[in-house]
């Protein structure tokens, strides 16, 4: 079965829901507009041959059709990457939005717990979370699947590589799906459900193969998904350049240990990095604007405590006296300022 079959198929329950898609015919339907366009031109040049026009006059015609067929292209565009970049949007907002809502309701605790389970009375029990995080993840990977496939097409059709400088685009926008931290977030909720007491008895089946591995005490989180799409997520920080401790991921995607984070950012452990300097640049990628709207990833953090407690245990008292330490020094900077000395 071709994958727009599949696609509209799978996607025909979530369109019912109204959740936001990746409108695969629409896009196709831009690019088949697009190829009439290319052929008009093409058989223009052909009856200018024919007819024996001028050479410049054909040379024109020759160069009108290779502007359409490479470069910028107004029919296609106009468009269609308008369009597509609506729709990735779209798509990303609408699955961080659920992906939180649901992690906020397993990770709720006292008071708050007790609220929330009351307020989604259709996520009371842990087989629909776990529902939903499948849900949810298929939505995700199903989706850029299909982006992956109509930028292919348009490449492919163009012969050029606007495609690729537009899934670059769509990184540098953070609308890139799979580079989601909630993605990372639903991994590690799995693993945590699959290994929880309450659920010993029931084995679940969200990913296929998803794990956490630990290969030279270097961990990747690892997981078979949609159409054989795999998905790897390094959990060593590129800073300190050991296994991630209180782990957050920056706006760009990648993940780094907070205090390390704090540290990268010029910010105080006290502050925080909601106070980071927009000129302030990512470790790995070099964007600026990246802290601000980091995301503490609790979920991977459970993981990595009760994979690695030896590890994650050692860690927890090294970073203790440096949090004592940053914390001290805070104070007293407050009280000298305060007294005027």
């Amino acid at each position: 079965m071709k994958f727009t079959k599949k696609y509209e198929e799978y996607m025909q329950g979530d369109r019912e829901k109204g959740l936001p898609l990746v409108g695969l015919k629409k896009l196709k339907k831009m690019l088949k507009a697009c190829r009439r366009e290319i052929e008009a031109h093409e058989n223009r040049i052909q009856e200018e041959r024919e007819i024996g026009e001028s050479s410049d006059s054909l040379e024109i015609v020759e160069n009108k059709c290779n502007n359409n067929c490479s470069g910028y292209c107004p029919v296609c565009d106009g468009t269609f990457f308008p369009s597509l970049l609506q729709e990735m949007s779209a798509v990303v907002g609408c699955f961080n939005e659920r992906a939180k809502k649901l992690l906020e309701l397993h990770l709720a605790s006292g008071f708050k717990k007790y609220v929330l389970w009351f307020v989604n009375k259709s996520h009371r029990n842990h087989g629909s979370l776990i529902q939903e995080g499948k849900d949810l993840v298929t939505y995700a990977i199903i989706n850029s699947v299909a982006m992956r496939k109509i930028l292919k097409k348009y490449d492919k059709m163009h012969h050029s590589t606007q495609g690729q400088a537009f899934k670059a685009k769509a990184q540098s926008l953070r609308i890139e799906i799979l580079q989601s931290p909630w993605l990372c977030e639903l991994m590690a909720f799995y693993i945590n459900l699959k290994n929880s007491k309450v659920n010993n008895k029931a084995p679940m089946e969200l990913f296929g193969g998803c794990s956490l591995t630990l290969e030279d005490d270097k961990p990747t989180l690892s997981c078979c998904l949609f159409e054989s799409v795999r998905v790897e997520v390094n959990l060593t920080c590129s800073i300190c350049l050991d296994m991630v401790f209180d782990a957050v991921s920056l706006s760009c995607g990648h993940i780094f240990c907070y205090m390390c984070c704090c540290s990268a950012a010029s910010v105080t452990i006290v502050d925080g990095l909601k106070v980071a300097a927009l000129k302030e640049k990512c470790p790995l990628c070099r964007r600026q604007g990246v802290y601000r709207g980091a995301v503490h990833l609790d979920e991977l953090n459970i993981l990595l405590r009760e994979s690695c407690p030896d590890e994650w245990e050692k860690r927890h008292q090294v970073e203790r006296l440096e949090r004592m330490r940053q914390v001290k020094e805070h104070w007293q900077l407050q009280y000298r300022a305060f007294v005027g000395i």
